[in-house]
């Protein structure tokens, strides 16, 4: 499932903005606990097709809770906004769906969020049944604020195995040198090397991601996050830029691609059609093919991690994306034991199971052992290991930031890739957050 929607630019707004900096500014919850129902427990998620499982979670829960919980589904196009709204006040769910780093951020500034560590102290397995690259999304100033609750989406490389045979390419590119010959390869086939659905702005995100990893490691993304905006004028930075500027100027990506939307299915087309060789994006991919064009998915699509950058600092099995999704406490909840007693559902064995069923991939250490029960085993035990062994997994930075920062992340990555900043443009567009 595509989890990218939440920021269809109904975040963009002022208004979200506003509701941003308020938060920053309060200085705690706007109730207490004798406020709230009693024997109810309300949990808040993002309204989508995973809205089953989480259903069978709280089923699973009522069965033997003398408190019960209400699941209250919100549409994903105004899922945000209405936290936004709501979370300062007596409406505010005692449990709710979040993407962890900043989509959080505010709220623990405003001193709304349970820190989870005396639940994780009392149960371990809060913790230590979940991956670590995945669990550590949650953790803000040392404290544990989110527990992992669907599927993780890694950032991947995915290909078109018939268009890389025809153009000469024997496999996948390793390192960014073998990408740059494989463009080359697929523009004298000509193809374009790299769908990019630009007009959405958040797919050319990912290249920088990527690429400012493989460069410089994850610190300096992780000081930038800290407030150090003076990493963005580094020479590490400036490195990455420069390399993305050589793959632009190399014809990776056309020169239409501010045009094209993943959203619309345009991108995933010109993979699926041979008319690309490569598309950078989540693992929902996969599933977004296999909807489409299931012949394709099934015995075509290839996939691959980001190629690793010669010289560079970051860790090659470093990952990108969406870590996983959460689950956080208000601190005002009437019933914050039961509240741990319903986390512990999201390391069960029936949780994982259900989840893929319907293709989500559970970052829980007990996983593996259902992967065979995925609809392509072999795609999910490679996302699963990927993200297993992965040393650090960055949270897209557009999740990363508090999203009022999205606007200015967004623009400024699409500016620099059609040529309308340069590279001090770009820095200082990244310094003003």
């Amino acid at each position: 499932m595509n989890n990218r929607t939440w920021m269809s630019r109904s975040l963009a707004g002022t208004a979200v903005m506003m509701l941003g900096l308020t938060l920053a500014g309060c200085g705690g919850g706007g109730g207490d606990a004798s406020s709230r129902p009693e024997n109810e427990l309300h949990l808040a998620v993002y309204g989508d097709a995973s809205n089953k499982v989480e259903q069978a979670m709280v089923d699973k829960f009522n069965e033997t809770s003398d408190v019960k919980i209400v699941l209250d589904t919100i549409p994903g196009a105004d899922y945000q906004t209405k936290l936004q709204t709501i979370i300062d006040t007596d409406s505010a769910p005692d449990i709710f769906f979040n993407w962890g780093g900043g989509s959080i951020a505010n709220f623990v500034k405003a001193d709304l969020l349970m820190p989870l560590d005396d639940f994780i102290e009392e149960d371990p397995q809060l913790k230590d049944a979940f991956l670590p690259s995945v669990f550590e999304t949650a953790v803000i100033d040392d404290k544990s604020y989110g527990i992992p609750m669907r599927g993780t989406q890694p950032v991947m490389l995915f290909n078109n195995s018939e268009v890389l045979k025809q153009a000469g390419i024997d496999a996948p590119p390793a390192t960014w040198d073998e990408l740059l010959e494989a463009v080359e390869k697929l523009k004298a086939a000509g193809v374009t090397p790299i769908a990019l659905g630009g007009a959405d702005q958040w797919p050319t995100q990912m290249w920088f991601q990527y690429v400012f990893d493989r460069v410089a490691g994850e610190d300096l993304f992780q000081s930038a996050l800290d407030g150090d905006t003076e990493v963005w004028d580094s020479e590490e930075s400036r490195e990455a830029l420069g390399k993305l500027r050589e793959l632009i100027d190399a014809g990776a990506f056309g020169t239409n691609f501010d045009s094209v939307k993943f959203t619309d299915g345009g991108s995933p087309t010109l993979l699926s059609s041979g008319r690309a060789g490569f598309e950078l994006m989540g693992s929902w991919a996969y599933a977004t093919h296999l909807d489409a064009n299931p012949e394709f998915a099934e015995n075509v699509l290839g996939y691959s991690e980001f190629p690793a950058i010669e010289g560079g600092e970051g860790d090659p099995d470093n990952l990108a994306g969406n870590t996983n999704n959460f689950y956080s406490v208000h601190k005002d909840t009437r019933y914050p034991e039961e509240a741990g007693e319903f986390l512990k559902l999201m390391y069960s064995d029936e949780f994982v199971q259900e989840q893929i069923a319907i293709g989500n991939l559970p970052t829980t250490t007990n996983t593996e052992e259902f992967l065979g029960e995925a609809s392509n085993p072999e795609y999910a035990k490679y996302q699963f290991d990927l993200v297993k062994e992965a040393p650090h997994f960055q949270l897209s930075w557009d999740q990363a930031y508090p999203p009022e920062a999205t606007v200015t992340i967004h623009t400024a990555v699409a500016q620099f890739f059609s040529g309308q900043i340069d590279e001090d443009g770009f820095i200082k567009a990244m310094q003003s957050l």
